[in-house]
């Protein structure tokens, strides 16, 4: 058996590119069970498998298992109850492309993506995209939301892939990494790509101005290769990003400002939500936590949806 990584998805078929850089088209030896987790997809982009070559001639394998992962970033099926689907595996770091007009991310979204990554330790970026699509007080807006998530430990970026605006920042933060690059459908992800390594050409389209909507461009999880050891992997506009695998009683440990004051509640099993002598409800009364954040994290313990 040789090994292989996972360089894109389409359902039944990966492709899968080995060491020395050829690609094989690939498929499962059987059924894929990964235990203790219900996934629609047992397999990948970014992961690493066994394989062995099928036919030589038609340039197809068999992928025979996956090799363990460092990590992954899942959300919940939108077609299977229960079940998650994985977006990709094995990152150095996750960027979240945002966009606050022509569509508008909401923040409850972009809090459940940081949930998501930081339940995996994946260090996780935001970038501001179509800057220049913004109004003076748009610009202000954005400026306060970045202050809001700098102040609580992440990154942020300010970028227009029509000005060239932040785009050598961008192409800087890519460097050396293996990188997940996801955001709602319209985002501009494709067009900063192509800022950058006009060589892939990806495809890209305007935002709808029906309902506000971007037109869905990738259809599949796919990786890219942009320089030595650069690798991003581009997924499908997200609309929806429901958390999978998570309890609501560990949520607040992925909240960097609530995880530092956890231990300060009066009970240790505080849900924050009524309990007397809660630290948290007290940091928000008192500004130390971002009301918008504590609304996220309502909204995830309750199950409801990311589109506020």
């Amino acid at each position: 058996m040789q090994s292989a990584l996972v360089i894109r998805s389409t359902g039944s078929w990966y492709d899968i590119r080995t060491g020395d850089g050829h690609t094989y088209r690939a498929r499962l030896k059987g059924k894929f069970k990964i235990a203790g987790l219900k996934v629609t997809n047992p397999i990948a982009v970014g992961d690493r498998v066994r394989y062995e070559v099928e036919d030589e001639t038609e340039n197809t394998a068999v992928i025979l298992n996956i090799e363990p992962r460092e990590n992954y970033i899942i959300r919940q099926s939108v077609h299977k109850t229960a079940h998650g689907h994985i977006l990709a595996a094995n990152l150095d770091q996750a960027v979240l492309i945002v966009t606050l007009t022509m569509p508008r991310t909401s923040l409850g979204f972009i809090d459940r993506f940081l949930i998501t990554a930081e339940s995996f330790r994946i260090p996780t970026t935001l970038v501001f995209n179509k800057t220049d699509t913004l109004s003076e007080e748009g610009l202000a807006y954005q400026q306060e939301i970045r202050d809001l998530y700098e102040g609580i430990g992440y990154a942020t970026l300010s970028t227009s892939a029509t000005e060239g605006t932040g785009v050598q920042d961008f192409q800087e933060l890519l460097g050396g990494k293996i990188t997940l690059l996801s955001g709602h459908s319209g985002v501009g992800k494709s067009s900063l790509v192509n800022a950058i390594a006009p060589d892939l050409n990806l495809r890209t389209n305007e935002v709808s101005t029906f309902a506000n909507k971007g037109v869905h461009t990738t259809t599949f999880a796919e990786m890219f290769e942009l320089g030595p050891d650069t690798f991003i992997i581009d997924t499908p506009g997200i609309k929806e990003l429901g958390l999978a695998d998570m309890s609501k009683e560990e949520i607040s440990h992925y909240f960097p400002e609530m995880r530092d004051r956890l231990n300060q509640c009066r009970y240790h099993n505080c849900l924050h939500v009524n309990e007397p002598g809660c630290a948290i409800k007290e940091a928000v009364g008192e500004g130390e936590i971002a009301e918008s954040r504590y609304w996220s994290y309502l909204s995830m313990i309750s199950g409801e949806d990311n589109r506020r």
